[in-house]
């Protein structure tokens, strides 16, 4: 970020959103990768900013490629439950650097340290904090590995696909996810339904997952409500009623 201070107030529309409220006690890889996850459906991610500093604990920046992509981030996710905690998501107050050196706007930090007396400081911790960072890919292809089962329940997974649509009932069963999608990840999807009991997901056959209910209701809703939701830029989740 050209300077990496929260937005407060009412701040002009830009590419990169600031989000703050995230659960602290969230490793930082695996922080990255599911906010790259979570966000990357409303157009192309060019950098995700979070260090692990005392001072910007809890908080995080997307730059996008596009400023109507922060837009709908915004508008869509705001107070979206993650790791259990709301996200408090606005705009930026400063272009990242990646956006200003491509308008032609960027200001080296060797001139912008003279207008700040911390210039020097914050220049060598960010420096270093954003090339460990780089430039987030679409999709990094991995959020850790599924959970082990010891058994699969519902009679099994024969195939990707039912062989003809299951009736309507509790349990849901979600296709074409991309490959090594984590429980957590899903977990933060589903679990801002009512109702959700648990998400069984199957070692031997990455792209699939099963998700629990409460019962037939609260299940149809969650199916409504996520069908279609994109976890990367190609993949879109199908959702149907599990066969038991």
């Amino acid at each position: 970020m050209a300077e990496l201070t929260s937005a407060g107030g009412e701040t002009p529309v830009n590419n990169t959103i600031y989000i703050n409220n995230l659960n602290e006690k969230t490793k930082l890889d695996e922080l990255k990768k599911s906010l790259q996850a979570v966000f990357s459906q409303f157009g192309k991610i060019l950098e995700i900013l979070a260090f692990k500093t005392l001072k910007h604990k809890g908080q995080a920046w997307v730059v996008f490629e596009d400023a109507s992509s922060a837009t709908s981030a915004i508008k869509q996710l705001q107070g979206f439950p993650f790791y259990d905690k709301p996200m408090r998501i606005q705009y930026a107050k400063t272009k990242s650097d990646i956006i200003a050196k491509a308008d032609g706007t960027f200001v080296p930090r060797e001139k912008r340290k003279r207008h700040d007396d911390k210039g020097k400081k914050r220049k060598g911790q960010n420096d270093a904090n954003q090339a460990a960072v780089g430039v987030a890919p679409a999709y990094p292809g991995a959020y850790g590995t599924a959970p082990q089962l010891s058994q699969i329940p519902y009679g099994g997974v024969k195939s990707g696909i039912p062989e003809a649509p299951a009736p309507p009932n509790n349990i849901l069963f979600v296709q074409n996810l991309p490959h090594q999608t984590s429980s957590m990840m899903l977990q933060m999807l589903f679990g801002n339904h009512q109702g959700f009991k648990e998400v069984r997901m199957v070692e031997a056959k990455p792209g699939i997952a099963f998700i629990e209910y409460g019962d037939e209701m609260q299940a149809t809703v969650a199916m409504h409500g996520l069908q279609g939701f994109k976890l990367n830029p190609e993949s879109s989740m199908l959702i149907t009623y599990a066969k038991k």
